[in-house]
């Protein structure tokens, strides 16, 4: 069948219309190409199509620099993709996410700084993998939408130093094992969780420390960082600096250093936000439920003015805060994250999202609870993926004049002093 593939959609395809009009999904194709496809589900509503042939190709289109595309790995969804047009594919996602979503009214001013993110460099970004293991017991990663296994002896976005690891380490073959792999940027140890029976797994001598209590240092915007294998951390350093550069300047100068309040850092994980911007003088709440990553908070904001708490955001009693930076997980806020952060009062909220419907849905709620987004970035933390982050800056309406940030994207990415 020959279909013209319109825009891309958040899943990482292209749409496209069968002749009876019904929507198709179609892996591979890009904006504006003709090109051939084999159906692969076919429902009421809508199908799904793998591009075979591509006829007549859009000038974004490039070779992928890994040969494990060719292969189906599913690590990568846009290699075919030039990096530049991936990023502009993101922050259209986003945009027309809270305008259908989130009911936000765009223009091009908001379009223009949204798009002034940034983004990473397409190979040796991640510092952190995950291996699955095919029948034979080789390492590899899965396939898109199914559980086959795809054998890699390297991968293009892993850091140089994972090398070496994913191609010593195997499984005992017909194993039901995953390992985890994570190396420091600074320190350059590799350690290793095992999702599964550690007995099945060979060569784990390629890595320096084992488990999920086995503590990495890394450094962010020049501060050193605990991390435990065990606790969240970004896909890797420059992802983390990114997206470090990008709450510090939403949040502004003024926020930041206290003005108006303490400093709330809902879903904190290890600290990042909190050990990295806030100044040691200001007061910082942060809130955290993972307990390994709620240990690594206490070292890493041990010299500062912090409250760690242990608890959801959800089930916290919220306090008056000057500030709230809050990073959820995929599935966002929700209705009652929202309720918790808009009982702070804080008249800035700096939101992170990692999915742009979610983040949309956020912003809307956040607006009914008296919000108006005022400011947003995306960044491309997971080149050659559909992935984004969507960090978006809300003002609380009645808040007065002298407690709503300044702050403009031109104004450049240097933290406050401490």
């Amino acid at each position: 069948m020959e279909l013209e593939a319109g825009a891309l959609v958040a899943g990482g395809d292209a749409l496209g219309r069968m002749p009876s009009g019904k929507v198709v999904f179609i892996e591979g194709a890009l904006p504006g190409e003709t090109i051939e496809v084999e159906l692969t589900d076919l429902r009421r509503d809508y199908a799904k199509a793998i591009a075979t042939r591509v006829i007549s190709a859009s000038t974004n289109r490039v070779t992928p620099s890994c040969p494990h595309v060719a292969d189906r790995c599913g690590g990568c969804q846009w290699q075919h993709l030039a990096l530049g047009a991936q990023y502009e594919a993101k922050v259209r996602i986003a945009i027309e996410s809270l305008v259908r979503i989130g009911r936000v009214a765009v223009n091009d001013d908001l379009v223009m700084r949204a798009a002034s993110g940034g983004r990473l460099p397409g190979a040796g970004y991640r510092t952190t993998v995950r291996l699955a293991f095919d029948a034979h017991g080789r390492p590899g990663f899965r396939e898109r939408s199914t559980n086959r296994v795809v054998p890699v002896g390297e991968c293009l976005v892993a850091h140089p130093r994972l090398h070496r690891a994913i191609a010593a380490i195997t499984s005992r073959p017909g194993s039901d094992v995953e390992v985890t792999l994570r190396c420091s940027a600074a320190t350059e140890v590799v350690g290793a969780v095992v999702h599964g029976d550690e007995r099945s797994v060979r060569g784990l001598e390629a890595v320096d420390v084992l488990g999920d209590d086995a503590r990495l240092v890394e450094t962010v915007h020049g501060t050193d960082l605990v991390v435990s294998m065990g606790s969240f951390f970004q896909s890797g350093v420059a992802a983390a600096d990114l997206l470090v550069d990008a709450v510090c300047l939403l949040a502004g100068p003024e926020a930041l250093s206290g003005t108006f309040g303490q400093v709330v850092d809902a879903y904190g994980g290890v600290g990042l936000f909190a050990a990295t911007i806030v100044p040691t003088h200001v007061p910082v709440t942060l809130i955290e439920s993972n307990p390994r990553a709620v240990a690594d908070a206490r070292v890493n904001l041990a010299s500062r003015r912090a409250t760690i708490i242990e608890s959801t955001v959800e089930a916290w009693n919220a306090q008056p805060a000057g500030l709230v930076i809050a990073d959820p997980a995929r599935t966002g806020l929700g209705a009652a994250g929202v309720a918790v952060l808009a009982a702070t009062r804080a008249p800035v909220i700096v939101l992170v999202s990692c999915d742009a419907a979610a983040g949309a849905r956020d912003v809307r709620l956040l607006s009914d609870a008296g919000y108006e987004l005022d400011d947003l970035l995306v960044l491309d933390l997971f080149p050659h993926t559909n992935h984004l982050e969507m960090v978006t800056r809300l003002c609380r309406i009645n808040a007065s004049d002298e407690s709503r940030p300044v702050t403009r994207f031109f104004e450049g990415l240097a933290p406050p002093a401490a």
